[in-house]
């Protein structure tokens, strides 16, 4: 019902914040709002490398969502340390960037920190920026299982 308290609020977190993690951020929006689960999602990077730009759209994280029909904006923003406390779910890309979310995360956390692959096949989320448009076509499918695997999680489904 509208008005009421999110079920969780999910930051997806990978390197740059171009590529992986807004799509992921919108993939995983996408499907909690078709099965009608009010969540809060956004992403981050860990290194700032692209702070206020939005998701690439050259090779192709915006073109991919596009032509999949999934909703996307987003401007890239660093993991900040009200994140650990604001979330309740800090889904990490890969193994390096889980490695840096866990090295920077403040005693005052109350965020479940894992990998994303982990409520899946415990596999990382490979940066699609070297694969071509392959690889952006990877990734959303990579994202959209996951997105099924943390919501089923979430709703108390099996795995």
């Amino acid at each position: 019902m509208p008005g009421d308290a999110p079920i969780a609020k999910v930051l997806v977190v990978c390197l740059g914040n171009i590529c992986r993690s807004p799509m992921g951020e919108a993939v995983l929006a996408a499907a909690a709002k078709q099965r009608g689960l009010n969540i809060v999602v956004d992403s981050c990077g860990t290194a700032g490398y692209h702070t206020g730009e939005d998701p690439d759209d050259v090779s192709s994280t915006v073109a991919t969502c596009k032509k999949h029909k999934i909703p996307i904006s987003h401007q890239s923003r660093k993991l900040t340390s009200s994140d650990f406390t604001e979330f309740t779910h800090i889904l990490a890309s890969d193994d390096s960037n889980l490695r840096d979310i866990k090295r920077v995360t403040p005693s005052n956390s109350t965020a479940d920190i894992r990998l994303w692959g982990s409520y899946l096949d415990g596999k990382s989320i490979p940066d699609p920026w070297y694969g071509g448009l392959s690889g952006f076509e990877n990734t959303y499918q990579q994202c959209t299982s996951l997105s099924d695997a943390f919501l089923d999680h979430l709703e108390g489904k099996p795995q």
